[in-house]
């Protein structure tokens, strides 16, 4: 188990980033928030060490991640009325970036989680693969058509820039 310290630490360096991986996957604050806390959790009681700050940022996010997806396959998560379809308020996003967030949001995982991680946070298709446990080709295949995914999405706007 990890110290209140390292947690703090970690809580500190990557809170926006799991905040913002759970919001794209779950599109829901109250979810979001139980998500990161989860997530955080886990990270308290993994007690394996890590080779450097790049291998735990990776590990956070593959985690962060997966719970996302476990969380959406719950079965109170199947079980219920969301709010969202009861009007929910909108998430906070900038006017101008409404549309290409929407368009992102509504990409399969697979297309989601790569565009995410390429263009949010800066990884190379090597990276990725590495995270996700695919292939880097599978990467550059799954980052084509997420792009072009998102450029029909958005009428043809998005250069991903």
């Amino acid at each position: 188990m990890r110290s209140e310290t390292e947690v703090n630490h970690a809580v500190e360096k990557y809170a926006d980033m799991v905040q913002r991986i759970c919001f794209y996957h779950l599109k829901n604050q109250a979810d979001t928030e139980d998500v990161f806390q989860n997530v955080f959790l886990k990270y308290m009681m993994y007690d394996q060490p890590f080779c450097d700050s790049e291998h735990e940022k990776a590990w956070i996010l593959r985690v962060a991640i997966n719970a996302c997806k476990d969380y959406l396959k719950s079965f109170f998560r199947r079980n219920i009325v969301s709010l969202e379809s009861l009007g929910d308020v909108e998430a906070k996003a900038a006017e101008d970036y409404q549309e290409v967030l929407e368009a992102v949001l509504s990409l399969p995982a697979k297309y989601k989680d790569v565009i995410y991680l390429s263009y949010y946070e800066g990884y190379t298709a090597a990276e990725i693969g590495k995270i996700l446990g695919k292939a880097e080709n599978t990467v550059y295949s799954l980052l084509s058509r997420g792009r072009g995914m998102l450029k029909e999405k958005l009428g043809g706007e998005w250069s991903g820039q």
